[in-house]
């Protein structure tokens, strides 16, 4: 997003006179080689990310938390390590999943993860591709059929990935993914800060330039307060994901317009911790129980389809919030 944000400030300046054709290719082509968020800032993002989504997801102990903090960090630098020697798009968050899957099971065998597995999921959750998929959705809704199913089919294979690197790392220990199980209520102050945290790490993992940090992380913390209120009145979680999510694109659109940032930055970053990861991996763990085993049960069969439609609505849901407003608005722009 920093080379985004540059590359716009670019090409206003030529539209503007300030910058000739020439100059602005020599610019274009220093923006290109822009590095990413240092590994330090890489890995404290990734263990701030993953912590906070466990707490916005329910965690009791602060031993969980610690090691999910642990797990977070090894994963994120093991993926700029590989990075080195692989340029597979598939090869990091596999390797990265297999190791919070391990790391999950050791402690599911030392009693300190509930189960929930948090401390195996939280770690895959911030792998979870959730710009990919936004973007495939904006590209769909504008008739970029190419473009979008590419983007789909690609954030496809790399939650694939994730789900068999957790769920091998998981199964080395013979420890298992549970379908279904309830998540746990938190405070709305809790729940808000949370959501602060996750935003911030989240937007650093795209590597946003840090002035344009306030605005997905105010309106991320507005938005989950939303969704945490049409929770608590009886909405489903389809629900409250497409409130959130419509108020951030009604609120971020034209600030992107004014402000001359990247929507893709401040839109997609202040949302996408509702991506239904969680719901993803649970179905895939069911999916495999149903394989491995000729005599499955009713409710296993019930709870991996709820788990699957579950992710699919939210997934939808949240498209159209987030689209729906760009759309109008960019039309009366």
């Amino acid at each position: 997003m920093e080379r985004v944000a540059s590359a716009m400030k670019a090409i206003d300046e030529v539209t503007a006179g300030h910058l000739s054709p020439t100059a602005a290719l020599q610019t274009i082509g220093a923006i290109s080689h822009a590095p990413p968020a240092p590994i330090w800032l890489f890995a404290l993002a990734a263990a701030a990310g993953a912590a906070s989504l466990s707490v916005l997801y329910g965690i009791q102990h602060i031993v969980a938390v610690m090691l999910i903090v642990l797990s977070a960090a090894a994963g994120a630098v093991l993926r700029r390590i590989l990075a080195h020697y692989s340029a597979n798009a598939f090869l990091q968050p596999l390797c990265a999943a297999l190791l919070a899957g391990v790391i999950g099971a050791f402690a599911v065998r030392y009693q300190l993860s509930s189960p929930l597995r948090l401390v195996a999921v939280c770690p895959c959750m911030i792998l979870v591709p959730g710009p990919h998929v936004l973007n495939g959705m904006m590209d769909l809704s504008v008739a970029r059929i190419s473009l979008g199913a590419s983007r789909l089919l690609y954030a496809g294979l790399v939650i694939l990935a994730i789900s068999a690197g957790l769920l091998l790392g998981l199964g080395l220990l013979g420890v298992s993914l549970p379908v279904g199980e309830p998540g746990r209520a938190v405070p709305l102050w809790l729940d808000i800060l949370a959501a602060g945290v996750s935003v911030a790490a989240f937007s650093i993992f795209f590597s946003m330039p840090l002035r344009m940090l306030g605005w997905p992380v105010a309106i991320g913390m507005i938005a989950h307060a939303l969704r945490w209120w049409t929770l608590s009145l009886g909405g489903g979680a389809t629900t409250g994901a497409f409130v959130a999510c419509l108020v951030a694109g009604l609120v971020l659109t034209p600030v992107a317009h004014r402000c001359h940032m990247p929507f893709a930055a401040i839109g997609f970053a202040s949302v996408v911790s509702l991506m239904p990861g969680v719901f993803l991996f649970r179905m895939s763990s069911g999916l495999l129980q149903l394989a491995s085993n000729a005599n499955a049960t009713l409710p296993l069969l019930g709870a991996t389809v709820a788990d699957g439609v579950i992710a699919f609505t939210i997934i939808l849901a949240m498209s159209f919030g987030v689209i729906v407003p760009k759309i109008v608005i960019d039309r009366l722009h």
